[in-house]
């Protein structure tokens, strides 16, 4: 190669990527509402953290609120995949609107289960960040006796009532890595703490991030497609900069800037849990118009878990699959 040649860029895809099961099943349930009831349908949050998932939605005659004050009498409700809290249920049945529940059943596992051992007398340390909405609907099961951390620093801080009957619970989408790290300081506070039968991080957020550090050491760059709010897409991008790769995160094709790819002959690519795969295929335009040659997907988990969808939208054909 002479020594002014520019070297050919290889974009690598991260394997498995994208939607997960909880996001396909919320986003179907949307459409499967306003399609049987018809516009407008009310949904409490954005159903997933996608930017563009949300508009197309909108155009589509969904209504995204944060309060149930915003929702007229009779209308029908859609709880978005993060989850609610008890009194916003309670609200909801006592204003007789027509809901469905599209919480991701790995979220509803983790309150099931609080709701469990709440009856055993236990309390709860959440390891999770404060004001997302997941951890405002997994507090909101509980009136009291739930303790928030997000970091080390925080788990030496907390005053609990009782070191008796004390369990863990975690977010679904956290980094594993500091997840972990935090949980081992809850045990050496708390060496009698109840841990989940299985780590509430879902299958997907594990997949994703594993993908990613299989990925980053093999590229120059990084980029993740990805809405801000996405916790599981913001996670990816500070693992692949924690393992000294450069790593973005963009909402789309036009938030891509070639200064980034300047002089990289690999880049890799992967998406949050929320974000859609036509998204993911722009990029891939977008990176061919910014010099990339060839394509080349990763060696990855195969997922192939489907969840049911809520009574009166469901087809009765779906079973539920985890090959995990």
């Amino acid at each position: 190669m002479a020594d002014d040649a520019i070297p050919l860029m290889e974009v690598l895809l991260a394997e498995p990527r994208g939607f997960c099961a909880g996001v396909d099943r919320a986003i179907e349930i949307v459409e499967r509402a306003l399609k049987k009831f018809g516009a407008p349908i009310y949904v409490r949050h954005e159903i997933v953290h996608n930017t563009y998932v949300v508009n197309d939605l909108k155009t589509r005659g969904a209504i995204f609120i944060e309060d149930l004050a915003e929702v007229p009498p009779g209308a029908t409700l859609v709880f978005s995949a993060h989850g609610v809290a008890q009194a916003v249920r309670q609200e909801a049945a006592v204003r007789g609107f027509t809901v469905f529940d599209a919480t991701c059943p790995l979220v509803t596992k983790v309150h099931v289960e609080m709701a469990k051992l709440r009856k055993e007398g236990y309390d709860f340390i959440m390891i999770g960040h404060k004001g997302h909405p997941e951890v405002e609907g997994t507090m909101g099961q509980l009136s009291d006796g739930i303790y928030l951390v997000e970091d080390v620093a925080d788990v030496a801080r907390i005053e609990v009532a009782q070191f008796e009957r004390l369990a863990v619970v975690t977010q679904t989408t956290l980094s594993v890595d500091d997840a972990a790290q935090i949980l081992e300081a809850v045990k050496r506070r708390f060496p009698a703490v109840r841990e989940p039968k299985q780590q509430d991080i879902c299958y997907a957020t594990q997949n994703r991030q594993d993908a990613v550090k299989v990925l980053a050491p093999q590229v120059d760059v990084l980029v993740v497609v990805g809405s801000p709010t996405s916790s599981n897409s913001n996670r990816l991008r500070e693992l692949a900069q924690r393992l000294g790769c450069a790593a973005y995160m963009v909402d789309c094709a036009d938030d891509l800037n070639a200064e980034w790819f300047e002089g990289r002959q690999r880049v890799g690519l992967t998406a949050g849990a929320s974000a859609p795969d036509l998204l993911v295929q722009q990029v891939i335009e977008r990176l061919r118009a910014l010099g990339a040659v060839s394509l080349r997907s990763m060696p990855g988990v195969e997922e192939s878990v489907i969840f049911p969808l809520p009574m009166g939208l469901g087809d009765k054909s779906m079973q539920v699959v985890d090959a995990r």
